[in-house]
């Protein structure tokens, strides 16, 4: 299947001179009548509207690949989850899942890279390959989702092996994608046990704050009057975004005539690119507590940093004291936010009342490009843009929007809106929270975890993910906007050594006073 023009991506692989891929002879694909059950739920409307959205994670693993065991731990991890069995038909117009039989080996995928490549620059050779999946289109006649195998060695420490997983957005999201992992790894200090979840604190902010109860009726009706306020306000620039208001063309974002892109919120033609480091979360947590504020303002600082670096070094601008960028930031609307209640209903068997599936609500965030002195000045405001955003209901709002006009107007209405928001904003930013101790996916330890994501218009998507005692900053970018996307990273490590630095002088500064 190719969009808009673009060369098969079987052709664009077969291309590269430095990767040879050859991977496993594939049986041809099951036929409608083969399928084991004939109906199935239908397709959530937040589903349809990742059509074009595929998500992608990496993982370094501390051993090589037992290729027989892993298809073994794939085999039983699919087999209780009917999603990971089927695939999207459309009759009469609408669109559900239907089940068809799997084959496992057909999803396992062990390629034979160019030797004298890999031996050469190993860590090219893994991020070439990944790299290579954002054009390589995947069998909408099977379900969509597949491992890839890379038993060699990188520089990272500790990494043995390397798996990519590619999966459809529309079997999950980043919260139901991981308890998913979840479930199929064990701890590494007790294999016996599934991991541990870290504490999750308690939410701030006007939203979730529950009044005293010696709180007068002022106070409570002033409350939510700034609610409904901010939540208005919020709605406006949000109608605003879809209808016309876009962010400036800057080094993060091409011109609107650059490419083909013809405003449905898919990037058509350049590759993706997935590269990742590791920050330390204990250094993560010492600037939360020091500055008072929570680790998700941290990230947005060090981002806000790191972008403003970025780009005042490579647009050459030194008359511009700021510039405003907007980042579409996906939250997790269920019930519970703890991954360890889900972890815990999966370890009780009751991984039936586990949300599955695609439950994300949308935020537009402000992204603030300037050149402070001080580096924690950037983690005041993203402090301050965050706890603004917490007393508002826009995430709830959005996300009935867009179901809403799926409903109403069908996929291009429901396309239109989610297209929009992407055009017409810079980047994505999301953080997942990870298992707090090291696990092991069937059997094999994990050194790190870094998921992506490809298939909007936007040339730069930023993830954090914690994983044991690190965080990892992993950027999804678009080659031909941001060529330079490993100096883009290394401004995200330079810029929290900067937070750090001025943390640890702001402490003892307080210290001799």
């Amino acid at each position: 299947m190719d969009i808009g023009g673009r060369p098969s991506a079987s052709a664009d692989l077969r291309s590269r001179p430095a990767l040879s891929v050859r991977t496993k002879a594939r049986a041809p694909a099951a036929d409608t009548d083969e399928r084991t059950a004939s109906e199935e739920e239908p397709v959530s409307p937040t589903a349809r509207l990742m059509e074009d959205v595929y998500v992608v994670v990496t993982i370094g693993l501390g051993s090589p690949i037992n290729v027989p065991a892993f298809t073994a731990g794939v085999a039983n991890l699919i087999s209780p989850y009917p999603r990971f069995h089927c695939i999207q038909v459309t009759e009469g117009g609408n669109r559900r899942w239907a089940r068809v039989k799997v084959n496992v080996d057909e999803h396992i995928v062990v390629p034979e890279l160019d030797p004298v490549a890999v031996a050469a620059n190993p860590d090219r050779a893994v991020e070439d390959y990944v790299a290579s999946l954002s054009v390589y289109p995947m069998d909408p006649s099977r379900p969509r989702w597949e491992f890839h195998l890379l038993d060699f060695p990188t520089s990272e420490p500790g990494v043995v092996s390397t798996v990519a997983i590619r999966a459809h957005h529309s079997l999950g999201d980043g919260v139901s994608l991981m308890v998913l992992l979840l479930a199929s790894a064990r701890s590494a200090a007790d294999p016996t046990s599934l991991p541990v979840m870290p504490q999750q604190s308690v939410r701030t902010g006007a939203i979730y704050a529950r009044q005293p109860r010696h709180a007068g009726a002022l106070a409570r009706v002033w409350s939510w009057f700034v609610l409904m306020w901010h939540t208005m306000v919020d709605l406006c620039f949000f109608a605003a975004t879809i209808l016309f208001l876009r962010d400036p063309h800057t080094v993060f974002k091409p011109a609107a005539d650059d490419g083909d892109d013809d405003g449905d919120g898919v990037f058509h033609h350049h590759n993706r690119r997935f590269v990742h480091r590791s920050l330390s979360l204990d250094d993560v947590k010492f600037v939360k507590n020091a500055m008072n504020c929570t680790v998700n303002d941290v990230l947005l600082g060090v981002a806000s940093a790191a972008l403003s670096r970025y780009y005042f070094r490579k647009s050459g601008d030194i008359n511009t004291k700021e510039i405003c960028l907007r980042s579409v930031l996906g939250v997790n609307i269920r019930p519970t936010t703890s991954l360890q209640t889900y972890v815990n209903m999966i370890k009780s068997d009751k991984s039936n009342e586990v949300a599955w599936g695609n439950q994300l609500g949308q935020i537009l965030l402000k992204i603030h490009l300037a050149m402070h002195d001080d580096p924690l000045a950037y983690v005041r405001k993203a402090k301050e843009t965050m706890y603004r955003k917490k007393s508002s209901l826009e995430v709830v709002f959005t996300h009935k929007t867009s179901e809403c006009f799926l409903k109403m107007f069908g996929p291009k209405g429901g396309a239109f809106i989610f297209g929009r928001m992407f055009t017409n904003t810079t980047l994505s930013f999301s953080n997942m929270i990870g298992p707090a101790e090291q696990i092991e996916l069937y059997g094999h330890p994990v050194v790190f975890i870094a998921p992506s994501a490809y298939g909007v218009s936007q040339a730069l998507i930023v993830h954090y993910q914690s994983y044991n005692s690190i965080m990892k900053v992993i950027l999804s970018v678009d080659e031909k906007t941001i060529p330079d996307y490993h100096q883009l990273l290394d401004d995200f490590s330079l810029s929290f050594e900067h937070i750090m630095d001025a943390t640890s002088r702001l402490l003892a500064s307080i210290k001799k006073e």
